[in-house]
């Protein structure tokens, strides 16, 4: 069992406290956050009441989790739930190297932990995951992905692995770096490459059964018209990975599922790099989009897909992409399997027109509608209005994926700048919470509790850290 390190913060500073004050008993509310971005449609915002005010932001203790490695991406979080014969609440995490822990979110104690057959053998290489899990709705089981290519189905009282289920025939090549998601009884996941884009690989979606594992469908952004996986070199082309932090969005009401995939060759039949994709909730293409410059974004590695859709409304959503640009699209101009090109409703550049990377958060405050995104240099709120985005504010703090929890935002920059705290919707600043430095990870904000891992999977570390910030 892996111990916990205590350390204490009052917004920015840090003074020492107790074990036993991290340990005071909370009055929690109650609430899950049971996957990445919140919920199924990624919208970042979880409007329940926290505990967490602008008035005891700034008071919060922190706690550092020693984990066994580094997780690149965020918790997930289950109150009340029973894991060895007790009630706790816990946080969950998976490492780049496939280790998923369950952590008490009262004490800091590591509760248990699952490591994948195989760990030692790329353990400190290049093969990596930093897909966040996802809770199962029964609250009985969280599913979790590893660098062997494989999705598995975990008992939460345990750690017992129910069932495990290969999304890809070359590992080594195609790594599950997006956020699973769950809908309908089915687990979604999706396929990307390594850095530096060795062929060959493509980005596809996987959809399991949750009950049984069973791979039921798979849909191919490369060689679309071929069911089932690919051998990798059996398609004359490559590419097309599906990595944006967010992964399939699920598409309220319909169960459509929403994604975005990075450079490759399109033709609007069977190819479709750098492209948005709608797929059913049984992964077949039922609309499409992608920019008339698509050969020029594939030719200076621009990725559409470097984020994943943003689901706004029920006819427009926006995609961000390594150009710097935001595209705000109409979904009903998408439909059908006929290409098509270009058609943007409007294009707005990222916060520091820089490579957006992140998953946005979308608020949604009475009848309106807030688009909320990060990236290397700043953060930027955008109100929608009559179709169009309007800018209303733009900070220089750099971030990843920003959550909307408790009517607060909450912005980590993984250059060592902290979990940033903001009022809406003036996006004044609230306090400061202290943080190493990382790379994909983000917060969630839950039951008085704030949770995130630090470390970047790049530096290829078998421990890390998780911080985990209470109220006194």
């Amino acid at each position: 069992m892996l111990g916990a390190l205590l350390l204490v913060a009052c917004g920015g500073g840090g003074t020492t406290g107790g074990v036993a004050g991290a340990k005071k008993a909370l009055a929690t509310s109650g609430h899950d956050w049971a996957q990445f971005g919140w919920d199924a449609r990624r919208s970042n915002d979880d409007p329940n009441p926290t505990g967490i005010t602008t008035a005891n932001a700034g008071s919060l203790r922190r706690q550092q989790v020693r984990l066994p490695g580094t997780a690149d991406s965020s918790a997930i979080y289950l109150h009340g739930v029973t894991i060895g014969g007790a009630t706790h609440d816990a946080f969950f995490v998976t490492t780049t190297y496939g280790i998923t822990v369950a952590i008490d979110a009262a004490s800091g104690r590591i509760l248990w932990q699952w490591k994948p057959p195989g760990y030692s053998s790329w353990a400190g290489s290049a093969q990596i995951t930093t897909a966040t899990p996802v809770a199962d709705p029964s609250r009985e089981w969280i599913y979790a992905a590893s660098p062997d290519g494989r999705i598995q189905k975990l008992a939460v009282s345990s750690g017992h692995a129910v069932w495990r289920r290969s999304i890809t025939r070359l590992p080594s090549r195609e790594k599950i770096a997006s956020s699973l998601n769950f809908a309908g009884g089915h687990v979604i996941a999706a396929t990307g490459g390594y850095i530096g884009d060795a062929p060959p690989y493509q980005g596809h979606v996987a959809v399991i059964s949750a009950a049984s594992g069973r791979l039921l469908h798979v849909w191919n952004s490369l060689c679309s018209n071929r069911h089932g996986l690919l051998a990798p070199a059996r398609c004359p082309a490559s590419d097309s990975a599906i990595w944006g932090r967010a992964g399939a969005v699920v598409v309220p009401r319909s169960g459509n599922l929403l994604v975005a995939t990075g450079n490759a060759p399109w033709d609007g039949r069977t190819n479709w790099g750098d492209a948005v994709l709608v797929l059913s909730p049984v992964a077949k293409l039922i609309g499409n989009y992608t920019p008339t410059n698509t050969q020029e974004l594939n030719d200076s590695d621009q990725d559409v897909g470097s984020t994943s859709p943003v689901y706004l409304t029920s006819t427009l959503i926006a995609q961000g992409g390594k150009d710097g640009r935001i595209r705000l699209l109409s979904l009903p101009r998408l439909r059908g399997t006929a290409p098509h090109k270009g058609r943007e409703l409007q294009i707005v550049s990222t916060p520091s027109g820089s490579d957006l990377f992140t998953a946005p958060a979308v608020w949604r405050s009475g009848k309106r509608v807030w688009l909320i995104a990060a990236d290397g240099g700043a953060t930027q709120a955008w109100s929608l209005r009559g179709g169009r985005l309007h800018s209303v504010w733009r900070l220089g703090d750099a971030g990843t994926s920003p959550v909307v929890a408790g009517g607060l935002l909450w912005v980590y920059d993984p250059g060592g700048g902290g979990v940033r705290v903001y009022r809406l919707p003036s996006g004044k600043a609230v306090a400061t919470l202290s943080a190493g430095s990382g790379h994909w990870n983000s917060p969630i904000v839950t039951d008085g509790r704030v949770a995130l891992p630090e470390g970047d999977a790049n530096e290829h570390a078998t421990s890390g850290v998780l911080d985990v910030w209470r109220l006194p």
